[in-house]
């Protein structure tokens, strides 16, 4: 039986799209380059890391140490592969991985070459072990989390939009609980950060942290615009069986006069580490202190600046994916 595992179960390698002149990071590619850069050198201290570019040459020329990074060239859309790459599933005797189709967000952006990326990065020979299945389904990494024991969660808002597959909500959980093997969905009905252009992914808003535990964002100032939905979310979660790690929302961050929808709950879990994305924030050690005392000697909390990554709407959890 298949399964769908947890993040931090122990992964074999995590794929990355490198940012390039066509993406909407042209107009400070310097800069999102540099912090790419840094995000890899930090990742692959714990674990292997596969680099997917329009030029491997040159991506290539931007690492001296090479231990733990392999290079291949694949063109892409976008950089935010966590919502069009591979998921994968363990079965009892081999690997899966799920191909499942990519429309942009809703049709929001172009896509056609995010698409077909799977497919291509699967006849590069890199995942014979694995087991290629593709599924006429609309769905993105980032729109669902689970604890590895048959629960999922997601939002409402992304999953039931008609942009992506216009069915019930009935048969969607059919259809999740056949791809998956699951036991439970818990679908949240509030939740949402300006700026986001997922409509409303999990992975901004609450995620799992051990089989028993969701951390999930919450809103301490009264005065800003999430705090009403960010408080039903919290109310809704706290009526499920699970314990709760509230992690702050950030304060406003803004670039070019439009807020951004900075968030800690788009951490990357690795092996034997947790990288949190931080913004120059009064709320950053909070964040910190809070994942450090809850996973004591469990994992190293390793913090990165998600400043620039959020520019185009996204951080460190939307801009990779893990193989198990």
């Amino acid at each position: 039986m298949k399964r769908l595992p947890a993040e931090w179960e122990k992964q074999k390698i995590l794929l990355i799209t490198f940012p390039h002149k066509k993406t909407d990071w042209n107009r400070y590619l310097k800069e999102i380059r540099k912090s790419y850069v840094e995000i890899i050198k930090t990742i692959v201290k714990f674990q292997k890391v596969l680099i997917i570019s329009d030029n491997k040459k040159r991506v290539k020329s931007y690492f001296k140490k090479r231990k733990n990074l392999k290079f291949v060239g694949i063109k892409s859309n976008d950089t935010w592969i966590r919502d069009y790459g591979f998921i994968t599933l363990l079965g009892e005797k081999r690997k899966y991985l799920y191909n499942f189709k990519f429309n942009g967000w809703g049709d929001k952006f172009s896509s056609s070459l995010d698409n077909e990326l799977n497919r291509k990065l699967y006849k590069k020979g890199l995942f014979k072990k694995y087991k290629l299945i593709n599924k006429n389904f609309i769905l993105e990494g980032g729109s669902i989390d689970t604890n590895g024991k048959g629960v999922l969660l997601t939002t409402e808002e992304c999953l039931l939009n008609k942009n992506r597959n216009n069915l019930s909500k009935r048969e969607i959980t059919k259809k999740l609980k056949k791809f998956f093997n699951l036991k439970k969905i818990i679908w949240l009905k509030n939740g949402h950060l300006i700026g986001d252009d997922t409509d409303a992914h999990i992975d901004t808003l609450a995620r799992f942290i051990d089989e028993k535990t969701i951390a999930y964002v919450k809103c301490y100032d009264k005065n800003d615009p999430h705090f009403k939905s960010l408080s039903k979310m919290e109310k809704e979660l706290k009526k499920t069986e699970f314990n709760l790690l509230p992690l702050p929302l950030p304060s406003p961050k803004f670039y070019d006069g439009e807020r951004l929808p900075a968030t800690y709950l788009n951490f990357l879990f690795l092996n034997g580490a947790l990288i949190l994305p931080i913004y120059n924030d009064i709320y950053d050690e909070v964040a910190i202190k809070r994942l450090k005392k809850f996973f004591k000697n469990r994992k190293k909390i390793v913090t990165i600046d998600a400043s620039i990554l959020i520019r185009e709407h996204g951080s460190l959890h939307c801009a990779t994916i893990g193989i198990f």
